[in-house]
């Protein structure tokens, strides 16, 4: 016991102090990609290069769907000018499917090859249902200072499933945020997916859902839940979590820090406001 409480006293507080106290992702960290448009030379090279098509230009507009970005970092090697580099930015979390697409107005800088689907990118941005919306007030309400989360795999590549197992160590300690796991759906308040939802798990995903008391939250937490990912379009998954329930809050990433799902937690909690739109 004596080794145990000295060890303690040598290392000292490790636990962040995020959110409350700024804190900047490591050097390496690839985090939101921005568009230099005085760089840009319009060959959509960009474009080209992005295997989970996040990026498009839509009526000479240039988009970034962080819902689909899997933050390769493909689409900055691809540009010969180098007007795409990928910031440290990780608190991307954001209330509506709508908020995470973003964009830059080319129509001064020229034009780059049309790619993409105004309808089908119309399709893929859904807003809360009605139902989340009516109990919006009571949620913040009741779930401001406490929330149990019950997260559900629906088909995941496993990597933001680790990064979730990170909250509960002494570094992030999401508990003394309020916030704790629980095995049931029937003792949630909050259903956490990660995974684009494969035609295998859409039911028991339906089914955790509708176990669940209300008012109950839903947060679709990496880019295959966001999105899809790389996986959308495939006849095995839904391409979302959107796709099959109301999603609350979607954190982007693949995966997402530590950070930036606490900071998607806290938006649903109301504790703190979304930075996108920007």
């Amino acid at each position: 016991m004596f080794h145990i409480l000295s060890a303690s006293l040598r290392t000292g507080r490790v636990t962040t102090g995020y959110p409350w106290e700024p804190e900047a992702a490591p050097p390496a960290y690839r985090g939101q990609p921005t568009l230099d448009l005085d760089r840009c030379d319009r060959t959509g090279a960009c474009v080209a290069a992005c295997p989970a098509a996040a990026i498009a230009v839509i009526t000479q507009r240039w988009e970034l769907d962080l819902a689909r970005c899997v933050f390769c970092g493909l689409c900055a090697e691809a540009c010969p000018n180098a007007a795409i580099a990928l910031s440290a930015d990780f608190e991307l979390a954001a209330r509506r499917r709508a908020d995470l697409v973003l964009g830059a107005d080319l129509r001064s800088q020229g034009t780059l090859p049309e790619t993409g689907d105004v309808a089908t990118r119309a399709a893929a941005t859904s807003a809360l249902s009605g139902l989340a919306r009516r109990l919006n007030d009571r949620i913040h309400r009741l779930l401001r200072r406490s929330l149990h989360i019950r997260h559900m795999d629906a088909g995941s590549d496993n990597s933001t499933d680790w990064e979730l197992n990170a909250l509960l160590n002494p570094v992030y300690n999401v508990q003394r945020l309020g916030i704790d796991f629980v095995a049931s759906p029937r003792h949630a308040d909050l259903l956490l997916v990660t995974g684009a939802v494969t035609r295998n798990l859409e039911m028991a995903l339906r089914r955790t859902y509708e176990a669940m008391p209300e008012p109950r939250l839903v947060v679709a937490a990496g880019a295959e839940a966001c999105g899809g990912g790389v996986l959308q379009g495939a006849y095995a998954v839904a391409g979302g979590v959107d796709r099959c329930l109301p999603v609350d809050v979607y954190i982007p990433g693949d995966p997402p820090r530590p950070q930036a799902i606490i900071q998607g937690l806290l938006i649903a909690m109301d504790r703190l406001k979304p930075k996108l739109p920007r």
